[in-house]
């Protein structure tokens, strides 16, 4: 069969059960795909051959003796962030270009336990830094859409590898917006669940009080599959919720679009850099979930403009203390032939860590310091409870919020935009990672240049059953999730 990887994750699972393929066939499938198509994509870091074959010939075992869980024998790709046993992980960093991981992180074992082929692990900005990918040791992705084109970031491979149908599905982190931003410049549906929902241990920590894993695919059933997997208190996680979790399949249907109040916040539709054709498809995409039921309701986020400077403050101030670890004396990057300690911790920092890292390294220090501790990062803080704040008075009067993921579609690779350019493209992300809030993009769209648009979908609390509801009764009505680009269509 060559069309396997045209399958959706619930075909793909009744296909193995009824034994129209085996998992080996699908893993190889995949496989063959990615050693044709990903010198031009450039999404994996490390490709694992044998040991999917492996793990998928174990499935097929299952499979046949009737003990297999749902998704047993479906491949998927990691975020090269989690750490994976004895595969390399490295963060998209030469400082971990060398490091392999004597543990699984717990979305790793979690994904093993359920049978999970794992294919790989995909390319990212450097330590979840960045916007397009390009801060990456091992290069730019592109975006499947357009090569000449960045994926987004930070989980770049991870978008690209879906949207190429490298993978069917994949892992990613969003600490600022790096689910749901590449899964708006690639098309494709991506769920950031709220703070504590999955396990961030073995997860390389980049800000510790915003990451969160999540899942990355085509289509929001797509999604819940990999949520039903992933999602679950972890007492190896501090930050983790004990909370009852979702069955999100299950749920796909159980939110009433019909009197649904999604809450249009004024502020977010009047950017500066808001493009027009993104504004456009996204209003589009609003007035179809009018015409399903759902009632807009114009809001206030009066705390818009402190989205960027408050995340630019607590980000890399948690970000210089999370990699004050990299000293080149216990694991990673070592310089060569270091005169003495110091020597050793500076040339293999800076050595080791890319333009991107080391800015936001010295950003957060400088907050952190003693003469400017109160001054900016207990100031942030403050104004992050305020943003919080603004979101639940929100919510008292609506059951969604509504925005662009993005102002524009992607950018060009190699248009070293300023990094306050950069920064300032995460206006409709961060708030929700100051938060700790539930987030989704839905494709909706394309520009005139092909290019594709994503609406997102911002949630209370624990409300991740009903995004998902939401976009999957959305998706029934439209067939942008559908679309594939030129390079997904190629046979291996």
């Amino acid at each position: 069969m060559t069309d396997l990887h045209r399958l959706s994750i619930r075909e793909m699972a009744e296909g193995l059960k009824s034994a129209q393929f085996s998992s080996r066939e699908l893993t190889q499938h995949y496989l063959d795909r990615i050693a044709k198509l990903d010198d031009r994509v450039n999404s994996y870091v490390t490709v694992t051959p044998e040991y999917a074959l492996a793990q998928a010939d174990a499935a097929d075992n299952l499979l046949k003796n009737g003990t297999a869980g749902t998704l047993a024998g479906v491949p998927l790709a990691h975020k090269d962030i989690f750490c994976t046993q004895g595969i390399k992980t490295s963060a998209g960093s030469k400082m971990l270009d060398n490091f392999i991981s004597p543990y699984d992180a717990t979305v790793v074992a979690k994904a093993k336990a359920a049978g999970l082929v794992t294919l790989g692990k995909v390319n990212m900005d450097e330590f979840a830094m960045g916007s397009t990918s390009e801060s990456s040791f091992y290069g730019a992705t592109k975006n499947p859409w357009n090569l000449e084109h960045v994926p987004g970031g930070s989980s770049s491979g991870s978008a690209a590898v879906v949207a190429a149908d490298l993978a069917p599905f994949a892992t990613g982190t969003d600490t600022g917006g790096s689910i749901r931003q590449p899964a708006s410049f690639c098309g494709l549906t991506g769920l950031k669940p709220t703070y504590g929902r999955v396990s961030r241990f073995g997860m390389i920590a980049f800000a510790s009080s915003l990451d969160q894993g999540g899942p990355m695919a085509r289509s929001a059933e797509d999604c819940a599959f990999l949520m039903n997997t992933i999602a679950g208190h972890d007492a190896k996680d501090s930050t983790s919720i004990n909370k009852e979790v979702d069955d999100y399949v299950a749920n796909l249907n159980a939110t009433a679009v019909k009197g649904l109040r999604i809450g249009i916040p004024k502020q977010y539709f009047n950017v500066q850099g808001l493009d027009a054709e993104v504004k456009a498809r996204v209003e589009e995409s609003l007035k179809t979930l009018e015409n399903m039921g759902a009632i807009l309701v114009e809001i206030d986020l009066n705390m818009t403009e402190a989205y960027v400077p408050t995340y630019y403050l607590i980000a890399p101030a948690e970000a210089s203390s999370n990699l004050s670890r990299y000293d080149g004396v216990r694991y990673g990057y070592r310089c060569e032939n270091p005169k003495d300690i110091l020597d050793l911790h500076k040339r293999s920092r800076s050595e080791a860590f890319g333009a991107e890292v080391q800015r936001r390294i010295l950003i957060g220090t400088y907050a952190l310091s003693a003469g400017y501790y109160d001054a900016y990062y207990v100031k942030a803080q403050k104004v992050r409870r305020l943003i919080q704040q603004d979101f639940l008075t929100a919510f008292e009067n609506v059951d969604v919020i509504a925005a662009p993921s993005a102002p524009t579609t992607a950018y060009k690779i190699g248009a070293n935009l300023s990094p306050t350019e950069m920064y300032l493209g995460d206006i409709y992300t961060l708030a929700v990672n100051l938060a700790g809030l539930p987030a989704i993009n839905a494709p909706v769209g394309f520009d005139k240049d092909s290019l594709p648009v994503g609406l997102q979908l911002i949630g209370n609390y624990w409300s991740e059953s009903q995004l998902l509801s939401i976009v999957h009764q959305y998706q029934q009505n439209t067939d942008w999730h559908t679309k594939r680009a030129a390079i997904a269509e190629e046979n291996a």
